[in-house]
């Protein structure tokens, strides 16, 4: 007997393979499970961090070796919207971004919330990551022990915009420098992504190496 699979089921198997990498992309992360979570990405992918951005292999590197000096991030991730059309798919999934470091002498954690904006293409029948682009849509910071005081630099704080605010200023004071036009909730390098989708999506682009 021949079963035909219907495009309804072959879709709905495209968007669990790439829900499955959006997910193993936090979980060997921030386990430091290096090897797998570069089976996360195609050769050639990248990822545009506030503290990184370049191609996957940098940033995994620079990853491992934040973990190896104690540098803390961890990831959380709620509900996935995908777009699929042939080969392509494009994924936002909301996010929380924490971390932990000694600010201005007081140990504080920043949480900042948005969405990770994904491109994937299927190449050989699998599935993977070409380029990782979050959105930054409201931070915070407090320290970690009730009642420290936090005296944080005005000038410095406001170099950056506000949806990572306090994330990029704990950054900057770990030695990253912190890039300083990342999307946020709305806005033109929004707008920009948006568009990048769409013409992702209707294959009138070949490449995503122009956008940095």
């Amino acid at each position: 007997m021949t079963t035909t699979t219907t495009d309804t089921e072959t879709t709905r198997a495209d968007a669990d393979a790439i829900r499955a990498l959006i997910d193993n992309w936090i979980l060997w992360r921030d386990a430091g499970d290096w090897d797998r979570f570069r089976t996360v990405f195609h050769p050639g992918a990248r990822v545009l961090a506030t503290w990184q951005q370049g191609s996957a292999d940098d940033f995994i590197k620079a990853s491992q070796e934040g973990w190896e000096r104690g540098v803390s991030i961890l990831h959380s991730h709620g509900g996935t919207t995908i777009e699929i059309a042939g080969d392509r798919a494009i994924a936002q999934t909301k996010m929380t971004i924490a971390q932990r470091a000694d600010v201005e002498g007081v140990i504080s954690d920043v949480v900042c919330t948005g969405r990770f904006f994904d491109f994937f293409d299927k190449r050989d029948g699998r599935w993977g990551m070409v380029l990782r682009q979050p959105i930054y849509e409201r931070d915070r910071i407090d320290p970690v022990t009730p009642g420290a005081q936090l005296d944080l630099d005005p000038e410095l704080l406001a170099r950056f915009p506000e949806g990572y605010r306090h994330l990029a200023y704990l950054q900057s004071r770990l030695g990253y420098p912190v890039k300083t036009d990342m999307p946020g909730i709305t806005g033109s390098r929004t707008d920009a992504l948006y568009a990048l989708g769409r013409d992702w999506l209707a294959g009138t682009v070949d490449t995503l190496d122009h956008w940095t």
